[in-house]
């Protein structure tokens, strides 16, 4: 009987281990080479599949997901001979199970390594400065020469980033200094921008101040003028309409005969031949008022009769 349960056993085993080897579960966004004896056979896609035991074997179990792998740096000449470090980092996808298999080795190592030969060609063309602002080139270079190799390797490149891109210490002490000095002439510049436009708002605020000072002197003195044209015509009118006779003419002008000669520096002035007309007529109404307008108009014809055009007299300075 013991031999019998241990047959027993060991078929159970079997069967157990044949139907293990028999189902396969392929997890999604997986796939599995199968190859019997040897031979490649079919590719199992993600789910329940069933192979033959001891005959089929799982060769290979690919992640169809996309991956990214970062590179370590890699030194790299420029085109004016100066050596940089650049970290490249790659994002691909597995799209051919079979080939990524059968193709190449190791893909992983392959697309690193096409990744720097390129790399160095692709800077070799470049000087440093190029190269720190030709990004965006330099992954669209990379991607495209990534995606024309790996295509029959069952890989789609889909992105290429440069991480970083390291300079010797040297220049970067050199791009610094060049970099703070830049920032101090544009501080310049914009400091004397801002001192020059200054300037200009103030001159345009005096100008601005000066025109309208000159048009409010300008508005007042027509309005001084104005206004001593209508008291002029004012007085004019009302002289008029009183209908005066030369009595009082002859008074009025006589009045005005000392504003004539105010002030100290009026050493020399003029008295006007209408003056002897204006005495004449003031002396006869001051006889006629007093009873004497014979002898004072006697002799205020004799002195009226010969009067100048205009007499010279001097006022006595007052020291």
């Amino acid at each position: 009987m013991e031999p019998v349960i241990i047959v027993l056993i060991i078929l159970v085993v079997l069967v157990f281990i044949a139907l293990i080897k028999t189902i396969q579960v392929i997890p999604q966004a997986s796939a599995a080479i199968v190859e019997r004896f040897g031979r490649y056979t079919r590719t199992l896609n993600a789910g329940l599949n069933i192979v033959v035991p001891f005959i089929d074997t799982i060769r290979n179990r690919i992640d169809l997901r996309e991956q990214v792998v970062p590179f370590p740096p890699q030194p790299v000449i420029t085109q004016d001979n100066l050596v940089v470090n650049i970290d490249t980092v790659i994002y691909y996808q597995v799209t051919d199970a079979r080939a990524a298999t059968y193709e190449v080795a190791s893909y992983i190592q392959a697309i690193e390594q096409l990744t720097v030969t390129t790399l160095r060609n692709i800077i070799g063309g470049m000087d440093l400065e190029r190269t720190l602002t030709s990004r965006e080139e330099i992954n669209a270079a990379l991607r495209g020469v990534l995606d024309e190799a790996t295509g029959k390797w069952g890989i789609r490149v889909n992105r290429v980033e440069l991480k970083a891109i390291e300079p010797p210490t040297s220049i970067q002490d050199s791009m610094e200094k060049q970099m703070r000095a830049d920032r101090d002439k544009r501080a310049a510049i914009l400091q004397a921008e801002g001192v020059r436009q200054s300037e200009i708002l103030r001159a345009e605020g005096e100008k601005q101040s000066q025109i309208l000072r000159a048009e409010g002197e300008a508005k007042a003195a027509a309005l001084r003028a104005e206004g001593e044209a209508q008291a002029v015509r004012t007085v004019f009118e009302a002289i008029h309409a009183g209908d005066p006779d030369q009595k009082l003419l002859s008074y009025q002008y006589l009045q005005m005969l000392p504003k004539i000669a105010e002030g100290d520096a009026n050493k020399l002035w003029i008295v006007p031949s209408e003056i002897g007309d204006a005495l004449k007529g003031l002396s006869g109404a001051m006889g006629n008022f007093g009873g004497l307008g014979g002898g004072s108009g006697g002799n205020g014809g004799a002195s009226g009769g010969h009067v100048p055009a205009q007499e010279r007299r001097e006022k006595p300075s007052i020291d």
